[in-house]
């Protein structure tokens, strides 16, 4: 009888990683992206969407929707679930360190793109700097895919002009820095305004506009950019649907508090 290879916890984080990136109907054994991460940890496509129908049992958000998901793992993975939520960042950052060594590399090379410009920085402040930039890459995986790449507003699915837009702003949160319910998925004119308050979602999540946006309607580009989506409601997250708390944070705190 051949041993049992017994899951590391390694291996359980990294899948974990894949779960929050990737739509619930794709984690099948036929997915690119399973395929790739089964090659990575030398395990069978089939094994890791099995680990992934496994969180799936564990996360809230299903469990509300009636699904099961695969529970037979659960006893396995439900720590893991558990670290995430009591320290997303920690968690998430050790997720892509992780992912790096399996793929020969380094965090520094894998995103070269957005740390290039920390090379200068050295001991404690390099490595704060470095977590803070790869989880803001992941936060906006996470944002965009529980959108389906998607803008909540336009429909635009052109990744290169989306941005996941935080509801509570980093700096004034840190404890909901990662909370994929603190994000919505917007091209760049909405997440600018979105970020400046000149529009906010309210609790029945329609788009709403300040006083300042409101000065602008006799304007071409108000009637062309803005005036077909006041009140619409914004496209329904796939999974974590903004938290009524945090877009009640952003209408009093943000919202309508531009003077041109």
């Amino acid at each position: 009888m051949p041993p049992i290879n017994l899951w590391t916890r390694e291996e359980l984080i990294v899948v974990f990683n894949l779960y929050l990136k990737i739509e619930f109907g794709k984690m099948h054994k036929n997915n690119s992206d399973v395929i790739e991460l089964a090659k990575l940890i030398n395990r069978t496509p089939s094994s890791i969407a099995m680990r992934l129908g496994n969180f799936a049992s564990v996360d809230p958000f299903h469990q509300q929707r009636g699904i099961k998901g695969l529970g037979n793992g659960k006893r396995q993975v439900e720590p893991i679930w558990k670290e995430f939520f009591n320290n997303k960042e920690e968690l998430l950052f050790q997720s892509e360190e992780i992912l790096a060594k399996k793929e020969n590399t380094s965090l520094e090379s894998k995103y070269n793109d957005i740390l290039t410009d920390l090379k200068e920085l050295k001991g404690e402040t390099k490595i704060r700097e470095v977590k803070t930039r790869v989880n803001q890459c992941f936060f906006r995986k996470l944002v965009l895919t529980n959108y389906a790449n998607k803008c909540a507003i336009t429909g635009i699915d052109i990744p290169e002009l989306l941005f996941a837009s935080h509801i509570i702003p980093w700096s004034a949160n840190e404890e909901h820095r990662l909370n994929p319910e603190n994000g919505i998925c917007f091209s760049a004119l909405y997440d600018k305004a979105f970020d400046k308050g000149l529009i906010g979602i309210n609790t029945d999540h329609k788009i709403i506009f300040s006083e300042t946006l409101k000065k602008k309607k006799n304007t071409e580009y108000f009637q062309k950019y803005f005036a077909p989506i006041e009140n619409n409601e914004i496209i329904k997250a796939q999974k974590y649907l903004p938290n009524k708390d945090f877009l009640q944070h952003h209408l009093d705190m943000i919202f309508n508090k531009q003077i041109f």
